[in-house]
């Protein structure tokens, strides 16, 4: 069984406009030079065709998948979720969350670092330049229902790290 394809509006968007695009003008215009190449005579030692034919296969294959990707992509939209009293600032899908790294110190005293924004994204939308992480990522995981001021801990490859949330919007 797969999991659930979650996917933020703005994510979905990109897909969608990513997928036209393939089909409305790169498709087309590689179709044209394969078809001009072809009308050359010799194929076999043809580059424009060869690359032509092999760009239609690559382009052919991106179009299957984000057609796949879209067809089973569950949009959540929780930028309407209003921060009130009962609901304070909560980390659901799709939140931008600011947290530091607690280090411990050897006199109990607890040191902060710099702070770090992430976004929580669908797996098709992650980009770590920008900071958006995957729901199924292990800091996702371990933040999503946790609130402003929540100390939580996070296991990496290096062992395991405290985060303190100090703003979540969405």
């Amino acid at each position: 069984m797969e999991e659930k394809n979650y996917i933020t509006p703005d994510g979905h968007e990109r897909l969608k406009t990513e997928l036209l695009h393939l089909l409305n003008q790169a498709r087309p215009e590689i179709v044209q030079i394969v078809h001009w190449a072809a009308s050359n005579g010799d194929r076999s030692e043809n580059g424009d065709y060869i690359y032509g034919k092999k760009r239609l296969r690559e382009i052919d294959r991106r179009i299957r998948f984000l057609n796949q990707r879209l067809e089973f992509a569950l949009v959540v939209d929780n930028s309407a979720r209003k921060l009130g009293e009962t609901d304070d600032a909560q980390v659901f899908f799709g939140a931008t969350i600011t947290y530091l790294e607690v280090a411990g110190a050897a006199d109990d005293a607890a040191q902060l670092s710099q702070e770090t924004t992430i976004k929580i994204v669908g797996v098709d939308e992650v980009n770590l330049d920008l900071g958006h992480v995957s729901w199924i990522s292990p800091i996702a995981k371990a933040l999503i229902k946790a609130r402003i001021g929540d100390e939580v801990l996070i296991q990496t490859p290096t062992g395991t790290r405290a985060i303190e949330i100090i703003a979540v919007k969405y």
